[in-house]
C-alpha cells in the first residue's frame, strides 16, 4: 500500500473524496502529495470490506402472497413475441429526428393492447414488468395495459413502489363489476381521491342510484374542488333520478359546481331547469315576417346566475350575446319546433336570422345539439355532405344568399356535431368533405371517425394525400393526418398506398426534394399498414405469413427502408 493508512471513519473518507486529497490529505493518509490519491483509494477499499463484513443479517420479512391464478387464455406464440418487440421498442418515438421509412412500433402498441385485451388474452408473466413500466410511462396505455396485465399484474404492482399507480387505476380494470356492500363503503370513506373517483364511476355504470346515494351521504363534507370532480362523474348514467340532487347543487358555494350542475340539468329535457331556460330562450327568439328575430337579454338577474348563467363574458365578447348563447344552449331543442310553427330542424336552421345574430344563435344550437346528443339537429346544422369537386369542370358560380332552402355554413365545431351521428353516416360525410376541401381542415373530423377507416373514407384520405404530393408541398405539412392514417386506415388498403410510394418525377414549382420525402412517407405508411395486418393475424392465431410479393414481417422495416 502506498502511504500509511491512518484509522479514519467512513465519513472522513467520503469527505476527502468530495473535497480532494489536497484539502483533506492529513485526515486520510500520511505521505507526499503523489501518494495521496492512491492512499485514499486503498483506505476506501479497506473501509468497504469492513463495512460489508460488519453488516448484521436483516430481520426476515414475511414472504409475498402467492400470485393469483389468471384463467384467461395465453397469447398465441407469435403474438407473445410481438408484444416483447413492441415493449422493447416503446421509447422509439421519443428519439427525435426524422423518422425514416420504418414503422413506428411505439405508436402501434396502444392498438395492439386494445385488441389483445378485448380478445381476453393473458400476457406471459415474464413481460408483466415491462408492461407495467410502459403503463407508468404513458398514461394513454394504462387502461388497456392494466386490463391486459390482469390480477397478476395488480399483484406484482403491490411489490414495487414504482407501480403503485396500478393499485388505484388497475383496481378499476381488474375488479369492475365487483363493487358493492361494505367494501365499497370503506373505499369511499378511506380511499384516495383517485380511488373514490374510480369507484363512483364504476358504480354509476352498475347502480346509478346507489352511486348517487353514496355521494350524497358525504357531499356536505367534501372540498369544493372534489365536489366538482364528483359531480362531473354523474355524467355516466345521468337520468331524471339525479334531478333533485342536482337542483340542490345549484345553490352550492362554488361557482364551478353550480355551473356543472346546471349543465347536467340542461341535458335532461324534462328537468325544471330546462323548462326555465326554455321560457327565457323563447322570450329572446321569435319568428317575424322576414325571418328569426333575436332580442338578447339586457341583464343577467340572480335567478339566471343560479341556473348556471355566467354573468361576466370572456374578453372580446359582448354581454348580451354571451347571455343569449347560454340561454339557448341550455334550452331543450324541442322548444324550437313549436316556437317556429312546427318546422323541421332543417327548415329552422335555413331560416334567415336578422340583425347579424345568426352566428351567435347557430353556435348556441350547435352546443345544445352536442350536449343533448340530438342527431337530427346535428344533421341540420352540418348541412348535407359537400359535393366532391369535379376538377375538369369550370368553377361553380358564387353561392346565392341564404334562403329557407339553401344550405348554411357550419358555425359550430363540425367534429363535435359529427360525433353524434351514426358511424357510417359520419364516415361518409367526412369522406365527401375531404374530396371537396382536402385534408387541411379535416384532422379533427377524422379523429371522431370509427377505426379502421374503410371504403369511401379510406379512399378519400389516400387520394387527398396523393393530391397533396402532386401539389408539391412537403409531407410534414400533413404529419398529423399521416400519423392518424398509420394508426387508423384499414390495412387492406396497404397495396393501394404502396403504389404511391414509388418515387415519381417532381412537379414543376414543387418544394426541393419534396418527392423523395413523400416517397419515404408513403413507404412508412405502407409498411405500418402491412405490419398492423400481421399483428391482427397473430392475435387471431392465424398464420401471418404474407401472400404474394409482400415482404416478410420480421424484415419489414429493413425492406421498406430499401424501397421493397
Amino acid at each position: 500500500m502506498k502511504g500509511e493508512v491512518v484509522g479514519v471513519s467512513w465519513d472522513d473518507l467520503v469527505g476527502a473524496a468530495l473535497l480532494g486529497t489536497e484539502r483533506r490529505r492529513g485526515a486520510v493518509v500520511a505521505g507526499g502529495a503523489d501518494e495521496a490519491a492512491a492512499g485514499l483509494l486503498d483506505a476506501a477499499a479497506v473501509g468497504v470490506v469492513r463495512r460489508r463484513g460488519g453488516v448484521r443479517p436483516g430481520v426476515a420479512r414475511e414472504r409475498p402472497a402467492v400470485a393469483p391464478h389468471d384463467g384467461r387464455e395465453p397469447l398465441p406464440g407469435a403474438a407473445r413475441r410481438r408484444l416483447g418487440m413492441l415493449l422493447a421498442d416503446r421509447t422509439a418515438s421519443g428519439s427525435g429526428g426524422r423518422r425514416g421509412a420504418a414503422p413506428n412500433l411505439a405508436e402501434l402498441l396502444p392498438q395492439w393492447l386494445a385488441v389483445a385485451q378485448r380478445k381476453g388474452f393473458a400476457p406471459p408473466p415474464a413481460l408483466l414488468p415491462a408492461l407495467l413500466d410502459a403503463a407508468r410511462a404513458r398514461t394513454d396505455l394504462r387502461a388497456d395495459a392494466l386490463a391486459l396485465a390482469g390480477p397478476r399484474g395488480l399483484w406484482l404492482a403491490g411489490l414495487n413502489p414504482d407501480w403503485k399507480f396500478a393499485l388505484r387505476a388497475g383496481h378499476q380494470a381488474v375488479s369492475a363489476g365487483q363493487e358493492g356492500g361494505p367494501e365499497s363503503q370503506r373505499l369511499w370513506e378511506e380511499g384516495l381521491f383517485a380511488e373514490r373517483i374510480a369507484l363512483l364511476t364504476r358504480l354509476r355504470l352498475a347502480d346509478p342510484a346507489g352511486a348517487l346515494a353514496l355521494l350524497a351521504g358525504s357531499w356536505s363534507g367534501e372540498r369544493a374542488e372534489d365536489r366538482l370532480m364528483f359531480l362531473d362523474s354523474l355524467r355516466v348514467g345521468l337520468s331524471e333520478g339525479d334531478e333533485p340532487f342536482l337542483e340542490q347543487a345549484l345553490s352550492d358555494r362554488s361557482r364551478n359546481v353550480r355551473s356543472t350542475a346546471a349543465e347536467l340539468l340542461s341535458a335532461l329535457p324534462m328537468s325544471a331547469l330546462a323548462a326555465r331556460m326554455a321560457a327565457r330562450a323563447r322570450s329572446c327568439v321569435s319568428l317575424g315576417p322576414d325571418g328569426i328575430v333575436v332580442e338578447a337579454p339586457y341583464e343577467c338577474d340572480p335567478a339566471m346566475e343560479r341556473d348556471g348563467v355566467a354573468a361576466k363574458p370572456p374578453n372580446g365578447r359582448g354581454e348580451r350575446a354571451w347571455w343569449l348563447g347560454q340561454l339557448v344552449e341550455a334550452a331543450p331543442l324541442s322548444t324550437w319546433r313549436a316556437r317556429f310553427g312546427d318546422r323541421s330542424e332543417q327548415e329552422i336552421v335555413a331560416l334567415p336570422v336578422l340583425d347579424d345574430w345568426q352566428r351567435d344563435l347557430h353556435s348556441a344550437w350547435c352546443r345544445a345539439a352536442v350536449r343533448q346528443r340530438d342527431a337530427g339537429w346535428a344533421r341540420a346544422l352540418l348541412g348535407p355532405p359537400p359535393k366532391p369537386v369535379a376538377w375538369d369542370e369550370a368553377p361553380p358560380p358564387p353561392a346565392p344568399p341564404v334562403t329557407p332552402t339553401s344550405p348554411v355554413v357550419v358555425v359550430g365545431d363540425p367534429a363535435k356535431l359529427l360525433s353524434i351521428l351514426p358511424p357510417e353516416e359520419r364516415a361518409q360525410w367526412v369522406a365527401d368533405f375531404i374530396a371537396t376541401h382536402g385534408l387541411s381542415e379535416a384532422f379533427q373530423m377524422l379523429g371522431v371517425c370509427e377505426v379502421p377507416w374503410r371504403g369511401r373514407l379510406a379512399r378519400a384520405v389516400v387520394d387527398a394525400l396523393d393530391i397533396a404530393r402532386e401539389a408539391g408541398s412537403y409531407p410534414w405539412s400533413f404529419s398529423g393526418v399521416m400519423g392518424l392514417a398509420e394508426r387508423c386506415l384499414d390495412p387492406a388498403v396497404a397495396e393501394q398506398v404502396a403504389i404511391l410510394s414509388a418515387a415519381a418525377e417532381e412537379p414543376p414549382n414543387s418544394s426541393p426534394g419534396a418527392g423523395a420525402y413523400w416517397s419515404e412517407a408513403f413507404q412508412r405508411l405502407t409498411g405500418t399498414l402491412r405490419l398492423r395486418a400481421v399483428m391482427l393475424a397473430e392475435l387471431d392465431g392465424r398464420d401471418p405469413a404474407p401472400e404474394g410479393p409482400r415482404p416478410d414481417a420480421s424484415d419489414l422495416p429493413g425492406r421498406i427502408a430499401e424501397g421493397g
